[in-house]
């Protein structure tokens, strides 16, 4: 089955999905979700039981790839789970049957190195930078940014592609490259590991704020959120909705307490807790409807397309596709 997330008050998904009558929770329920900040919300929400009104044996499954997610849905094993935002529109636009649901996180982006005065763009050119992801999402939002900076990243900048957030991590630390492109929980871990090695390794550049320094009235980037398949919504409204309030919960806690959610996060994500602790504060953790964040969700997939308008499908999705 799918992953999960965070939807806010029982009325407001009442007004979503329809409220009906309390229904059994499921046996069980594999949640998908990649290794980074939302699935921390999703880890406590299962260790503390704010899903046990939903699923009484609730699972995590990490994806590290989106091409797991596409397989996922292909063979009809993936219902629930988050994915980048960009990636939902184009398994929407392409009809594979899934609705965005809301937004879990406004942005886990960094550009990391070990020269701090690699704080812009312009400071980038005539470096190695490991990209993280080609043609996926932080790649493409960061090849927006060069744009509107001037750069052309393939003549003043030497990228070097990594296949996973360990890769660009590793590369840094063993200074093989100047600065990487690096989400969170892995940023933080590149700041340990480099101290580790002897190496301080500094958060250069926030990608979420040169977002908002380029777009004026957005200044956050709706990254990731929660999909789920027509076929579970529909089967399973009352069950969804139950995860929605919990998620909600657990999302509030989680930046509250952010070491018990690292504690409850660490085996998953096979990362020392006092690494995902120290991320935390980092990974923008939010519990937004979809239908909310329409309008910042249309700008970041606005950037993608100009990059590479087959990444979320060729056009915006429409109306229905926020739940």
């Amino acid at each position: 089955m799918g992953g999960v997330s965070v939807l806010g008050t029982s009325a407001l998904s009442a007004s979503i999905f329809g409220r009906a009558a309390q229904a059994s929770p499921l046996a069980s329920l594999e949640i998908w979700g990649p290794p980074a900040g939302p699935s921390i919300v999703v880890l406590h929400a299962i260790a503390t039981g704010r899903l046990d009104g939903a699923v009484r044996k609730p699972t995590l499954r990490v994806w590290r790839q989106v091409d797991e997610v596409r397989a996922g849905l292909t063979s009809k094993s993936f219902d629930v789970g988050i994915v980048p935002v960009p990636v939902a529109a184009n398994l929407y636009n392409r009809g594979l049957g899934v609705r965005l649901v809301n937004v879990m996180t406004n942005g886990i982006l960094y550009i990391m190195s070990s020269d701090p005065a690699l704080t812009t763009f312009e400071s980038l050119k005539g470096r190695k930078l490991a990209v993280l992801f080609p043609n996926e999402m932080p790649s493409l939002l960061l090849e927006r940014l060069f744009r509107h900076a001037g750069i052309d990243a393939a003549k003043d900048i030497t990228l070097v592609p990594t296949a996973t957030p360990l890769e660009a991590m590793q590369l840094l630390v063993l200074g093989r490259v100047d600065a990487a492109l690096i989400p969170e929980p892995a940023a933080s871990a590149a700041v340990v590991k480099g101290s580790v090695a002897g190496k301080t390794i500094h958060r250069t550049i926030d990608l979420q704020v040169e977002w908002g320094k380029m777009t004026g009235a957005h200044k956050t980037v709706p990254q990731a959120g929660l999909i789920v398949t027509d076929r579970f919504r529909e089967a399973n409204a009352g069950i969804v909705e139950a995860m929605q309030e919990g998620l909600s919960a657990a999302a509030a806690d989680v930046n509250a307490h952010p070491a018990r959610a690292a504690n409850n996060a660490a085996g998953a994500l096979q990362m020392p807790w006092p690494v995902i602790e120290k991320s935390i504060p980092y990974c923008n953790l939010v519990a937004r409807p979809a239908q909310q964040e329409r309008s910042a969700i249309e700008a970041v997939l606005t950037a993608m397309a100009d990059v590479n308008p087959g990444y979320i499908g060729g056009r915006l999705p429409d109306a229905a596709f926020y739940l």
